[in-house]
């Protein structure tokens, strides 16, 4: 496996084959936890690896050099999937100062016992010679935690972006050349919706720092480094963060004897009448992170839900909830569903809606017990007008 990104600097991380569940992400590729060596007159190591596998970590860097010579350990990020073999490594080599910005360094302290490590404070603009090579230090709070960082090379137009641009993708190779683009792609998509979308705004901000900087390699935190298509990621971040509507449309929906589920094809059928992009998800059967995921750039959205004990169904309640804390932006649409004897339904899925600022594009669709043939015919309709304002939002 070929670990070198320049001449003196390598990977030394660990490729996660089998990890399926990143704190309720569905992971099916796995993922890597990338950890990087830089070489010169003094020696540093760029992040680390989830505590389990702090053997193959150490040993990658062992193959390469004395532990003695590690002069410094830098930490972009507490969260411990980064930080979580910087404790095994401490022991190892004790005199080699952990840099980390302020916040890093309280967050370290209530992870470990960090008595007896000697931290190297910075904060952006800091820098420290390695020789003939520089380590530059640029603050990127809440990309995603309060305590992230980047580490720049300006020598080598090199950005250790941490968290940002990364995918949960395991694979034989490091460079985004040598896997298909479209897959790391809908890796790197997925992350972006289920980990980062809250924080597009601070993104966007980290965004236009970086636009500052000469780059030529982003070797992030997950997945595969980017050297060759850095135009395609970094534009598809511009978009992310803005939330660039497609010509799309998503129905969410949950259904007990069906009659929701009609009327959510329904909405299709006449949605279908258009040019625009449909999906159609039953949330119980597919796992959040896809549907997150096709949250993400749709432009308008039709959720559904019979009502069950005077409420959502479970499962509905759940992906809302999961939607609401990302804070999906720039939507519109509308609530359906069918009913016994109360319309509680709707009337929930409109408060997450206008917790989330979805624009309602009209009244909810209610139709009792089964809907009947001007239920459907409604909910066709709506289709075509959820549909026209999806293809409105993407060309205005």
């Amino acid at each position: 496996m070929k670990t070198e990104l320049r001449k003196g600097i390598n990977w030394v991380g660990y490729v996660d084959w089998v990890v399926r569940d990143f704190h309720g992400y569905q992971t099916p590729r796995g993922s890597t936890y990338n950890a990087y060596l830089v070489q010169d007159e003094k020696t540093a190591v760029i992040d680390s690896v989830k505590a389990p596998y702090a053997e193959e970590y150490i040993a990658r860097i062992r193959a390469l050099t004395k532990l003695e010579a590690i002069n410094y350990i830098v930490c972009n990020h507490a969260e411990p999937d980064h930080s979580g073999s910087i404790v095994a490594l401490q022991k190892l080599c004790p005199d080699a100062e952990i840099v980390c910005n302020e916040k890093c360094r309280k967050a370290l302290q209530l992870h470990y016992d960090t008595a007896g490590w000697s931290f190297r404070i910075v904060a952006s603009g800091d820098s420290i010679s390695l020789g003939t090579r520089t380590l530059t230090f640029v603050e990127t709070p809440m990309v995603h935690w309060p305590e992230s960082m980047f580490t720049y090379v300006p020598e080598e137009k090199l950005l250790f972006s941490m968290d940002a641009f990364g995918q949960h993708y395991a694979s034989a190779h490091r460079f985004d050349d040598e896997e298909p683009l479209d897959v790391i792609m809908h890796e790197a998509k997925t992350y972006y919706a289920n980990i980062v979308m809250l924080y597009s705004k601070p993104i966007a901000r980290v965004l236009d720092k970086a636009r500052g900087l000469d780059i030529e390699m982003i070797a992030p935190s997950h997945g595969v480094i980017w050297r060759k298509n850095l135009s395609v990621i970094t534009s598809a971040y511009v978009d992310w963060v803005n939330f660039k509507p497609a010509p799309k449309v998503v129905i969410l929906y949950d259904t007990m004897w069906q009659s929701t589920e009609r009327m959510a094809k329904a909405i299709v059928e006449g949605a279908q009448e258009t040019e625009a992009h449909v999906r159609l998800i039953n949330v119980r059967s597919t796992h959040m992170t896809e549907t997150v995921t096709e949250v993400l750039d749709a432009a308008t959205l039709a959720i559904g839900s019979p009502t069950l004990n005077q409420t959502l169904m479970p499962q509905v309640a759940a992906v809302l909830t999961y939607l609401k804390g990302l804070k999906p932006g720039k939507k519109a649409g509308f609530a359906f569903g069918s009913y016994g004897w109360a319309k509680s339904a709707t009337k929930e899925i409109e408060t997450y809606m206008d917790a989330m600022k979805i624009e309602r594009l009209r009244e909810p669709l209610d139709a009792q017990f089964v809907p009947n043939d001007d239920a459907l015919a409604a909910c066709r309709q709506a289709g075509r007008e959820l549909a026209e304002a999806a293809i409105e939002r993407a060309s205005g």
